[in-house]
């Protein structure tokens, strides 16, 4: 089976949801002729990225009565939809979210789990933290999302690859930082490593979403990309400009990969639980004696 999908590298308008919904829809139409069965878009790119005090007054729910996602839901009726935006939950909390959206329904809805807190980023000042990660099922197969930060740890990543994930969905909104001596900036490099490190060892499709051009004084790279199971790259975005970009996935890929690297087929799940157990429990012992 071959599935086609667009990654949309979008700059975005801080704090003007409006002007990004429009661009959301009119990348939503490119590639919909384009005949992509998905589109994933990057990061907060509802909002754009460094809202601080804003987060409370661009904050929105994916649910079909919201003026925001009422002609998102509309979209995903002939196309999937992978979106990012602040949502407010029902007790006025604010996270950094990413929405899947399906044939009008809200399928899936991920809330960032690592808010950095370190170097130029402050993100746990203004968000809550979420604490589920799980996998979703779609009709092209199982899929997981995760929000940047989230997959610098391998945690959840591994969450869901045992949850069953076949296709990972990374969206970021990552600023460059470190310059090098060819176009490539030193984060371009770490993230690109760690994605193919993660369609490796998961013998598994990661897609990575990534906002491009400026904002606050941040430059945000672009460079959006696609691996197969094999850590082999199908596609690349350019680096600092606006992408709608197209990668082919032939998930037969799936099983020509597993049956040469059986590496789930013999993952040890019952030692792992055990092993955590035990080390969360001399973690608490060695609390209680401080």
């Amino acid at each position: 089976m071959m599935l086609r999908i667009a990654l949309a590298q979008i700059s975005t308008k801080l704090g003007d949801v409006p002007a990004n919904l429009e661009k959301h829809l009119a990348c939503i139409r490119r590639a919909r002729k384009a005949g992509a069965r998905l589109v994933v878009f990057p990061e907060l790119s509802l909002t754009g990225y460094a809202l601080q005090d804003l987060a409370s007054t661009v904050a929105c729910r994916p649910a079909q009565d919201d003026p925001v996602f009422r002609p998102l839901l509309k979209a995903s009726l002939v196309i999937d939809i992978a979106v990012g935006f602040v949502e407010e939950d029902v007790r006025n909390r604010f996270y950094i979210s990413s929405a899947y959206l399906s044939r009008g329904e809200v399928v899936h809805v991920h809330r960032k789990v690592y808010l950095p807190t370190y170097g130029m980023f402050d993100e746990g000042r203004f968000f809550a933290l979420g604490d589920r990660v799980q996998a979703f099922d779609t009709s092209f197969g199982r899929i997981g999302m995760l929000i940047c930060e989230d997959f610098w740890h391998a945690s959840p990543p591994y969450l869901l690859w045992l949850d069953g994930a076949d296709l990972f969905l990374f969206m970021s909104s990552s600023p460059g930082r470190g310059l090098r001596a060819n176009p490539e900036l030193e984060t371009a490099r770490w993230v690109e490593r760690v994605i193919r490190g993660y369609a490796n060892t998961f013998t598994s499709f990661v897609a990575h979403t990534n906002k491009v051009g400026f904002e606050d004084g941040l430059n945000f790279w672009g460079g959006a990309m696609v691996f197969d199971p094999n850590g082999r790259q199908i596609t690349k975005a350019p680096y600092h400009e606006e992408s709608l970009t197209l990668a082919e996935l032939d998930l037969n890929q799936l099983h020509r990969t597993r049956a040469r690297l059986p590496l789930l087929r013999d993952e040890r799940t019952a030692l792992m639980q055990r092993e955590l157990q035990r080390i969360l429990g001399e973690s608490g012992r060695a609390n209680n004696l401080r």
